[in-house]
């Protein structure tokens, strides 16, 4: 499992910088840099109104990853021991990305 630290601060699954689902997924199949990549599991908090009551800020996570030119990409799964998802300000999944993301 990999720690995960999320800066996608207006996505519904982030609370306190890290991510509240089991699972996440990066997309970027055909990315050959970090822009290519992007969080396949951002939902937009639309005006900030949900707050997380229900579920509680995962530690480290499964992440299946898409993006398979990255190194760290073994089977689908992310294998780094520390990976980083940014995007603040995003509305839509293709404005957030994978900082990890490093060419094979």
């Amino acid at each position: 499992m990999t720690n995960l630290e999320c800066t996608v601060t207006n996505c519904l699954h982030n609370c306190d910088n890290r991510c509240c689902k089991q699972t996440i997924i990066v997309d970027g199949q055909e990315a050959k840099d970090k822009k290519g990549t992007c969080c396949g599991s951002f939902d937009e908090n639309k005006g900030g109104a949900f707050k997380n009551v229900f579920k509680t800020p995962e530690n480290r996570l499964e992440i299946d990853c898409e993006a398979l030119n990255c190194i760290y990409n073994e089977n689908r799964h992310c294998q780094a021991e520390r990976i980083g998802i940014k995007g603040a300000g995003a509305n839509k999944a293709e404005q957030t990305l994978c900082d990890t993301f490093t060419v094979a």
